[in-house]
Order: structure tokens, then sequence, then C-alpha cells
């Protein structure tokens, strides 16, 4: 039963996103509804890192004891200054594997 619901839902997932950019197809969006999507990927993203960053064990974590928000200032002030998605990324992960161990 398992099996058939994650084939299933393989199955919807690609063929939502097949209607919408396969370009033979005659289905097109229209500029106010691209644009109310593109709110969707950050939506989707903070909705996601918020949660990682901002809690432990179900209590807001805003100290320098949580190594992801430490890390995650880094990544901010990295990214502001060097612009660079790899530099941005090792830097932080840097920090956070160096908090994470020695503290």
């Amino acid at each position: 039963m398992t099996l058939l619901i994650i084939v299933l839902m393989a199955m919807i997932t690609f063929l939502s996103r097949y209607l919408f950019l396969h370009p033979s197809l005659p289905l097109k969006l229209s500029p106010r509804v691209g644009h109310f999507l593109s709110f969707s990927a950050p939506a989707v993203l903070t909705a996601i890192w918020v949660p990682i960053i901002f809690i432990r064990d179900e209590q807001l974590a805003l100290s320098v004891n949580n190594p992801y928000l430490i890390a995650g200032i880094t990544a901010i002030l990295c990214a502001y200054r060097f612009k660079s998605i790899y530099l941005t990324l090792g830097i932080s992960c840097c920090m956070f594997m160096l908090i994470k161990f020695y503290f």
C-alpha cells in the first residue's frame, strides 16, 4: 500500500510539473498568477529554515550556545559580503562544525 501511494504521488508531481513546463502544451499562466507564484519558493524555504535555526527542544533558542543560529548569522554576513554561494556555504558549514565540536 505504501509503495502504491509513493508511486501515485510521484505521478501526480510529475504530471503537475509537466503540464506547466512542456513548451508544446497550450497551457499558459497569466502574469498575475506568475507573480503570485513567485512568492511560493521564499515562503516554503522560510518555513523550513526558521524552526531549524530558532527552535531547540520545542523552545525558542536565541543564545550563543545555538550553533545553528551562529552559523546562520555567519551565512547571512558572508552572503552579503562575498556574494558567492560556495564561499558562503563553506564558511558557514565550517563555523557550524567548529561551534558544534568545540562548545
